[in-house]
């Protein structure tokens, strides 16, 4: 498993199903390659730890986009955690 810290530089939504939607973020570092599962942790204010499930990873035009479906405002710090044993 690789760990790494990192901020989220932007996000955008990926697709709206049936009321679910998607996500995609990007990061100023990253330790995840296209194909890469995991997770990212970020603190909320109150204190409360905030698990996102990482569900995939893709390249458009260079930069790296991490799949959620529960995104971090842009400026938010986060643990990244890269590992295919990770239970979605």
């Amino acid at each position: 498993m690789s760990e790494f810290s990192s901020v989220v530089t932007d996000i955008r939504e990926e697709s709206r199903v049936a009321g679910r939607q998607r996500w995609q973020m990007t990061l100023d570092r990253t330790e995840f390659l296209a194909g890469d599962i995991g997770v990212l942790e970020a603190v909320a204010r109150s204190g409360a730890r905030l698990m996102v499930p990482v569900l995939a990873v893709v390249v458009d035009g260079g930069e790296v986009w991490h799949i959620v479906e529960k995104p971090l405002a842009a400026g938010t710090a986060v643990t990244g955690r890269v590992d295919p044993r990770v239970e979605l």
